[in-house]
């Protein structure tokens, strides 16, 4: 793919309408690079030639275009009710696609993936490819929410969720093993919130993902920070973790 130099310098184009000053605008171009990387590592563990892994790295850049819009409209990207991101950045593609890829072969493969990356379930009747890099790039964004778990999210806020009660609800859900669905938007200051977030990885699709996340061992580092005041929460969450440390080994092999 011969533009992607091109499509990354049209990105920063688009990234200027924005308050590059502001640090959850920084964030967020932060965040769509390294899941750029992160696309192109799987799919070259995946051995997809060099043009599919370039398109693979495309759709990390693009995945979140939509994010910034959402940003200067609600000032939080937490609004989930309101704004839908992935629905808006693949508008934005269906019209301004030529600005980061020449050809159009791959639109379609684009703009579903973007569309789809932050959905509870991709969305049905996708061609084959369409299908296989929205799971790649919804798993590569998930990658990069551990990091920000780790690096970003629960800074500063520690003692909040040290002090946080696991609810019997969520401590159900989150043994069934599944992606759970957020109803309400996100303040990411409770062990709930938490376990929300740490349930994406039951929602990855390569083995090849989940060896990234073993290898980069981010759900132990994560949970290191943390001491829970309640025992009885102390000890559940520990089963959990167990359980979860189980399945990203298992999906690994």
């Amino acid at each position: 793919m011969k533009d992607l130099d091109k499509a990354r310098e049209n990105y920063k184009k688009y990234l200027s309408n924005y308050d590059l000053n502001d640090d959850k605008i920084k964030s967020k171009v932060e965040h769509s690079y390294r899941v750029a990387g992160i696309s192109r590592k799987i799919a070259k563990d995946m051995s997809l030639n060099e043009e599919k892994q370039q398109l693979a790295e495309l759709i990390g850049l693009l995945h979140d275009i939509g994010r910034f819009k959402q940003y200067e409209t609600f000032k939080n990207y937490n609004v989930i009710s309101q704004f839908d991101h992935g629905d808006y950045g693949a508008e934005l593609l269906n019209h301004e696609i030529r600005k980061y890829i020449e050809t159009s072969k791959y639109d379609n493969i684009i703009i579903k993936a973007v569309k789809n990356h932050n959905k509870y379930k991709i969305e049905e009747d996708l061609t084959e490819e369409e299908l296989f890099f929205s799971k790649l790039i919804r798993d590569a964004d998930k990658i990069d929410i551990l990091y920000e778990c780790l690096n970003i999210f629960w800074k500063g806020k520690e003692g909040l969720i040290n002090q946080s009660i696991l609810s019997n609800e969520m401590y159900e859900q989150f043994k069934k093993q599944k992606l759970i669905k957020i109803e309400k938007d996100r303040n990411y200051n409770t062990i709930d919130d938490m376990l929300i977030t740490l349930a994406y990885t039951f929602d990855i699709n390569f083995k090849e993902s989940y060896k990234y996340i073993k290898e980069q061992d981010y759900i132990n580092k994560i949970m290191q920070r943390f001491k829970f005041k309640n025992i009885e929460t102390k000890e559940k969450v520990k089963e959990l973790i167990n359980l979860l440390n189980k399945y990203i080994e298992n999906e690994s092999k």
